[in-house]
């Protein structure tokens, strides 16, 4: 059976869940704050404006949305890592590998190399694209897994042939085949004296079995929902922390980079003084001139002391004699 090309979120889901919470961190602080620093260190106009609009949160949608969605996958890959150990634990017999569907006999061999100390990576690319069900690493060497459950024939010589095609096309240290039923004589033949493993039903079953006397051992500290939230929490204070150095950063930048801005000081004129056409010009005297900072108070007496003045001056100039 062909299986459908999996997406963003089921593809995180089949890695670790740690992977999806960096991932999801990572991929946040890059959109979030990268693009802006990147941009910024041109100088020409299009890098300019990219930069300032990032910085102004441009690009703040779509970095929490990649962040909710790598989150997303790693709370998937958390359940499923629960249900893969319930679904080992819970086996009893070779009939309950047989009422299982497909998906869940792959599940469950994943789960077996997985307490066998390998790095399982569910890859979701049988049938006719690959036959490849998943690779599992150990020791710097990778291994190739096709699992069969046919429950009414044997594996024969023709899958075992496209796996060691597979082996020879990726590189790979060695191939393992994991089937419900057996395999055929020619199958086994050619197997001989190459890098491939076939494993049947009664040797899986048996494997099952002693991995679930290690079931203390199968789940660790980082195997707890108080593992994962705490690392979506720390990684929420990181980005708070960021946020709020950025915005303070931001806010003294802009502080030193503008000027302060020009307010010219008006001059108050001096109230016009009146004369005579015929009277010469008497000696300037001195004006007494308003402030824009003097009160109510100080004006009014500004005002009174004005009026005084002008009193006199024009006592002094109907005074002068006329030439």
């Amino acid at each position: 059976m062909a299986k459908r090309k999996q997406g963003g979120i089921e593809q995180i889901a089949s890695m670790p869940w740690q992977a999806g919470v960096l991932l999801g961190l990572i991929g946040y602080l890059a959109l979030r704050y990268g693009i802006g620093w990147y941009f910024g260190a041109h100088s020409d106009p299009l890098s300019a404006g990219i930069a300032n609009g990032a910085r102004g949160g441009m690009l703040a949608p779509l970095a929490g949305i990649w962040l909710v969605g790598c989150w997303i996958g790693a709370l998937a890959s958390f359940a499923n890592r629960g249900k893969r150990r319930r679904l080992l634990d819970s086996q009893t017999g070779i009939e309950s590998l047989r009422a299982m569907r497909w998906s869940e006999f792959e599940l469950l061999a994943g789960e077996a190399f997985r307490r066998q100390g390998y790095a399982v990576e569910e890859t979701g690319l049988g049938g006719a694209d690959g036959g490849i069900d998943l690779i599992l690493r150990k020791s710097g060497q990778i291994t190739l897994v096709q699992c069969k459950q046919w429950q009414n024939r044997q594996v024969g010589v023709k899958v075992v042939r496209e796996m060691y095609g597979l082996l020879v096309h990726h590189k790979s240290a060695a191939v393992k085949i994991v089937a419900l039923g057996d395999y055929t004589g020619d199958a086994h033949r050619f197997a001989q004296g190459k890098p491939i493993e076939l494993i049947h039903g009664g040797e899986l079953i048996a494997t099952v079995r002693s991995l679930q006397t290690t079931k203390a051992r199968s789940k660790g500290p980082m195997d707890t929902p108080l593992a994962l939230i705490g690392s979506m929490v720390a990684s929420l204070f990181l980005i708070a922390g960021l946020s709020s150095s950025t915005a303070s950063m931001s806010r003294t930048g802009s502080g030193a980079a503008s000027p302060v801005a020009f307010q010219p000081t008006l001059t108050p004129q001096p109230l016009p003084i009146p004369h005579r056409s015929t009277a010469p010009t008497p000696r300037a005297q001195p004006v007494i001139y308003a402030s824009n900072s003097q009160s109510d108070a100080e004006f009014r007496e500004w005002k009174k002391r004005n009026a005084e003045s002008m009193k006199i001056l024009e006592k002094r100039v109907k005074e002068m004699p006329l030439r």
